[in-house]
Formats: structure tokens, sequence, C-alpha cells
């Protein structure tokens, strides 16, 4: 990185502006290169106060060292963009990493992690407008709803309208769903077939039109399942790829099974490139791209 941490810092003190001249001079390109998929590095995690990776409970916490992890995947042949909050897209800006890679705002970051409200997942990130000004590619939201809550009617009432707004400045959304129930006290994601369906079925109605929502989805507890799962829509879908823990290879099975199915477009991942269990940040991006490459023999 030209930049250290305290550089970015004195930038941010001294000359903001330097933000918006970065993001006008910065060299855009299409959501779909060359390959005709789409590997996107996904660091929005911070935000939402959710700073595990593993058993390190504040691994992603030291900004310098994440600028330089996302900076390292960046670099790497094959990745296409990078999915984060407005604080990260910008650092990356001022270090110059964004030429020529898509850039993904984050646009709900309210449900804290571990927080009693953790199910409100408010838009506290990028607005519709925010991306358009800033030039950025894309945003993302995180739509989790318990059928149980009735808050979450107003989860989705926000996000159909963060859908509409993201269409009028013909930007795409990904949207990423979920079914959930507090149990415990804790939210608990459920990833059986049948919840994927109906979730799948929820985020493609959202809005007054779906022509730019794309799905960003898990790969379901049974991977022989994604195929009648993706069925459910014919929008184009990302693969999520979640922390894995310790099992590195057993995720990269499942994913290489799912790309191949005819709605997958790409893989969004995280904290098991940015973290990964065993080896480099290199070696795990260079990894999660072939994948793509085995994903297209379709």
């Amino acid at each position: 990185m030209p930049l250290t941490l305290a550089d970015l810092t004195t930038v941010r003190a001294r000359r903001p502006e330097a933000i918006a001249e970065a993001a006008a001079r910065r060299v855009r390109r299409p959501l779909i290169g060359e390959s005709g998929r789409l590997m996107i590095v996904a660091a929005d995690h911070p935000a939402r106060g959710a700073l595990g990776v593993g058993d390190r409970p504040l691994a992603m916490a030291n900004r310098a060292d994440l600028l330089g992890r996302l900076c390292a995947a960046l670099s790497r042949p094959g990745v296409d963009g990078v999915l984060a909050t407005a604080d990260i897209l910008e650092d990356l800006l001022l270090l110059g990493a964004l030429d020529g890679k898509i850039a993904v705002g984050s646009m709900n970051r309210g449900g804290l992690a571990g927080a009693a409200f953790e199910m409100d997942d408010r838009f506290t990130g990028h607005r519709a407008e925010d991306l358009a000004r800033l030039r950025f590619d894309a945003g993302k939201l995180l739509l989790r709803v318990d059928l149980d809550d009735p808050g979450s009617l107003a989860t989705l009432e926000s996000a159909a309208h963060a859908v509409d707004a993201m269409a009028g400045h013909r930007l795409p959304l990904f949207v990423e769903p979920f079914l959930c129930r507090r149990t415990g006290g804790r939210v608990r994601t459920d990833l059986s077939a049948e919840a994927v369906v109906r979730s799948i079925a929820i985020a493609s109605g959202l809005g007054g039109t779906s022509a730019y929502t794309w799905l960003k989805l898990p790969v379901t507890h049974d991977p022989d399942d994604m195929a009648e799962v993706l069925e459910t829509s014919t929008l184009p879908v990302v693969l999520l790829g979640g922390d894995v823990g310790n099992d590195q290879e057993a995720a990269y099975a499942r994913w290489r099974k799912a790309l191949r199915l005819p709605t997958v477009q790409g893989l969004v991942v995280g904290r098991s490139l940015l973290y990964p269990a065993e080896g480099s940040v290199e070696r795990a991006v260079d990894t999660a791209v072939g994948l793509l490459g085995e994903g297209g023999l379709r």
C-alpha cells in the first residue's frame, strides 16, 4: 500500500474532499467482466460489530491489517471487486485499490451482532444516492425475516424501498435473504432447503421492479438441494461464502458444486478468504477464483 494508516488519517483530517476526488477519477468497469463470472471479496462485517473469525473474536478489528489483506486480495487475477461499508471503501479509494474493480456498498448494518435489536436491520449505511454520487457500482442489503417477529414487516418495507431507489439509479442490488428466529437469546439462521426457497421467493418479489435485483444466497445444509432451491427464481445469484471454520476444503467442495447451476454467476466471500484457516490470503483467493473457472463448465 502506498499510504500508511497514519497517512489515511492525515488525509481524512486535512483534505476530506480527497475521497470525492478519488471517487471521481476511479477507473470503472462493467459488473460482469470478460470471464462472465463474478468474484467479490466481502468486508462489511465490522460495521455490524461482527469482528470475529473462527476462535479470534477481534480478528477484523485491526484496520491496517484488514486493508492490507483486502489490497492483497484485490491484486489477485480474477478478483472483480469488494463489498464494504463507506469507511472501508473510502480507505481503499484513497489507496488507489479500486481502479478497474467493482465497488459494492453495504446499505444496512443496523442489526448489530448480539444486540437485543439484532433483527432490526436498519439502513444505516450507503443510500442509493450515495452510491450514485460516488460512482460506485452496486449495493447490498441484508434481509433477515423472523416470521414470529412483527418487526420483520418494517424490515421488508425498508428493503422494498431500497430496491426501488437502486433501480431508479439503474444500480444493481444484491439482496441477501434469510429466514431466522431467535432461540435462547441468539439469532439463528435456517439454511434448510425449504427455508432458503421461501427466502428467495420473498426477496425476489420486493419493490416495483426486479430489473436490477440480484440474490446473494448461502449454500443449503445439503448442497444436493441447491439445484431445486434455485429453481425458485430467475434472478441472477451469487453464492455467499460465510465463515467456513477450519474445514476450507469442504466449503470449496460445496461451492464448486453450486457454481455449476445455471443462475449462479459467481461468489461473494469474506472472512474465509481474508483470514484463511491455512495458508495465505493470496492462496485462498486463487483457490476460490479457480473454482469459478471450474464452475463455468456447467
